[in-house]
Formats: C-alpha cells, structure tokens, sequence
C-alpha cells in the first residue's frame, strides 16, 4: 500500500493548510442527527464498540467497516439515505471515535472479533459486509472467522496484497515517543495499524483461496494509497467466491465521498447473491 497520505503527512499537511481527504457531504447537524448505540467488545475487556444505525430496524444489516485513520461518520452518506428493507450500520473500529480502547488495537483478527456481536440473521439472510480500504481485509477475515453468518462482501479500494504493502518513511518517526505524543489519537493509532499491517495479510492471504463467498469489488485505478494492482491480487486468491468487479477509471481512494452510487450498486447486487459465506 503506497501511502504519501501517511498518518504523519496528514497532520502536517493540515497544520499547512493544505487539507486532508473528503468526507461526507451531508451537514454536520444531519450526521449529528444519527443513533449511536455501542456493545462491550469481546476481544478487549472492558472497551465498548460504539456504531451508527439507521433504516430498517427489522431489515437485512449491511455493515460498513472503515480504514485507517477513520470513523463510523466517514459512512453517514449512506446511513442518512439508506435503502428500502436494509438496517445500515457503521462501526467506529476499536481506537477510533467513540470505540475504546484508547490506543491501537493493530490486529486484523482482533479487529474483525470486535465486530462478531454484529452479525445477526434477519429473515434467513445474514448481513452484508462493506469495507474500505483496510476494512477490506477485516471483513474477509471476518467472512473467515464466522463462516456461516456472513451473507457477502463488498470490498472498497481494499488492501490485501501483502506484496505491495510499504513501510512509508515518516511511519517509524510518527511511533516516536515525542512525536507520536504529538499526534491526535486517530492518526497515532492508525500508524501503529499500519505498521502492523503486511504480517497479518499475510496470514490471511494463504486461507482466501478457501472463502467461498459473493464478492463485490469496487477499486479505482488512480488510487496512490491502494493501488489497483490489489485487484488482479484479489481475483487470483479469492478463486472459490464469486467474484464481480466494478473498475472506476479515473477514480482515486476516497471512493466513499465520490462514488456512493457505484457502492450502493454493488451492496445490492450482492443483495441478490443467496450462498453465505462458507
């Protein structure tokens, strides 16, 4: 993953003025307006998963999993307009937003246990699974570690080729003692996630050829932060699923906040997708 966005470089460039990456268009007072309810996390004693939910409390769930730095409101966009028959969900991931712990919780598999409380049947179909950027491996490995209880994936600008994974030059600066006191918790701990990150993908890698599951991927092919080369990575290990790509030419990482749309599409084309995750 090339990262000249690097938690260090973000925090200086907005310092600069220079502006970090979009986010949602609705108004704060709007995103304010959401529910939020939270659970105790089962992977870490005593810290809570807050999340976002809206729609239909008796609908099918589809969970929305962000990267790294992130937060559940980085979704409000889709919860603020969901779809007819669907409960949408938007986790803040352990260490970011309203989620404890304080600090860094750098382990797909912790991350992806934390979010198990949240698959729940509802009228036969178990909840489809959005993630974006690093979200992308957590909700493999959740379709992994909970087979059964996943009913499809739709993987945005996801990072799960451990072979283009990069150490980004200021990432070892930004774990400094100083420095990392420095910097706001989402950033600090999202350098600690990535750092971590190429060791746990490639756990992963060797068991994807494994997942037989409904995958929807979404990638644009000028992303500098996860390049589009994690598509063909994507499409020759996840060889049992089945597979549909939407390849946004032109389109860069931030595919949340410019391509709600070709997401929307590809959550209700996996809607139509009946095998579960097995």
């Amino acid at each position: 993953m090339l990262r000249p966005w690097s938690p260090l470089a973000l925090v200086l460039s907005v310092t600069a003025g220079c502006g970090g990456p979009p986010g949602p268009s609705e108004s704060a007072g709007q995103i304010q307006s959401l529910d939020r309810s939270s659970y105790a996390n089962p992977a870490t004693p005593g810290a809570q998963v807050s999340f976002l939910h809206a729609g239909d409390p008796a609908g099918r769930r589809v969970i929305f999993v962000h990267g790294t730095p992130g937060e559940a409101r980085g979704w409000a966009d889709f919860l603020l307009n969901p779809k007819p028959g669907f409960e949408y969900i938007a986790v803040d991931r352990p260490g970011f937003g309203d989620s404890g712990p304080d600090g860094a919780v750098p382990s797909i598999p912790a991350q992806a246990a934390a979010l198990e409380p949240l698959l729940v049947k509802r009228n036969g179909e178990w909840p489809i699974l959005v993630g974006h950027s690093l979200g992308g491996p957590i909700v493999a490995q959740m379709a992994l570690d909970y087979r059964g209880k996943v009913g499809a994936l739709v993987i945005v600008a996801g990072s799960l080729d451990p072979g283009l994974e990069r150490i980004h030059w200021a990432q070892p600066i930004g774990n400094w003692s100083l420095v990392s006191k420095l910097l706001p918790r989402a950033y600090r701990n999202a350098n600690q996630e990535l750092m971590a990150l190429k060791p746990d993908l490639e756990r992963l890698s060797p068991r994807l050829a494994a997942l037989k599951c409904g995958i929807q991927i979404v990638h644009g092919t000028q992303d500098e932060l996860v390049p589009y080369a994690n598509v063909p990575f994507m499409q020759e290990n996840l060889r049992s699923a089945i597979l549909a790509v939407a390849t946004l030419t032109g389109r860069n990482h931030f595919l949340p906040w410019t391509s709600r749309d070709e997401i929307e599409a590809a959550i209700l084309r996996a809607a139509t997708m009946e095998a579960t995750c097995q």
